[in-house]
């Protein structure tokens, strides 16, 4: 009878451990950090980036690219561009970017997309720029934020990015 008790109780705890490991791993949600890149663009002039992949509200996957350009040493600009595959959406350009932390603090981005079309008045549009040097510091690091992208259609596209890639924002808008 001992030994029954013994057995029960050891597979009892290697039933236990197999749930908790899998329900762990169910949980546990990979923050993938891009790295920071240079690139000279120009003779004194660096590009600072970092490229992530997220996925909006359907399940469709964006590229976002984060970057710092420096021109001069009194001039840089922190841009946020976001691309989607070709044909998935039509982002309405006129609009700019909102972005809402989850405890409904809310900042807005203009859209400067015209900076990287060669023909402005035909922008591409499943990408847009945004300028987030106003807003980049501004933005907590210990909760997620939602970028929302204004769409022709009725319905915004919704992103969410975890604190780690805004403290990652953060660190690039920082650089000099």
């Amino acid at each position: 009878m001992g030994h029954h008790l013994k057995k029960m109780a050891a597979l009892w705890a290697a039933t236990a451990l197999l749930g908790f490991c899998c329900l762990s791993l169910m949980l546990y949600v990979p923050i993938a950090l891009a790295e920071i890149r240079p690139l000279e663009e120009a003779p004194g002039q660096i590009v600072y980036q970092t490229r992530q992949t997220v996925q909006d509200q359907y399940g469709d996957r964006w590229q976002v690219i984060a970057f710092k350009r420096i021109e001069t040493e009194e001039h840089s600009r922190f841009t946020l561009r976001l691309v989607s595959f070709p044909g998935k959406v039509d982002i309405d350009h006129t609009q700019p970017l909102t972005l809402t932390t989850s405890l409904g603090q809310s900042f807005s981005a203009p859209d400067v997309s015209n900076q990287i079309f060669t023909d402005a008045l035909v922008p591409d549009p499943n990408i847009a720029q945004y300028d987030l040097q106003k807003v980049v510091l501004q933005l907590p690091v210990a909760i997620p934020v939602q970028l929302s992208l204004p769409l022709h259609s009725s319905d915004n596209i919704r992103v969410s990015i975890n604190p780690a890639l805004i403290r990652e924002w953060q660190t690039l808008a920082a650089l000099t």
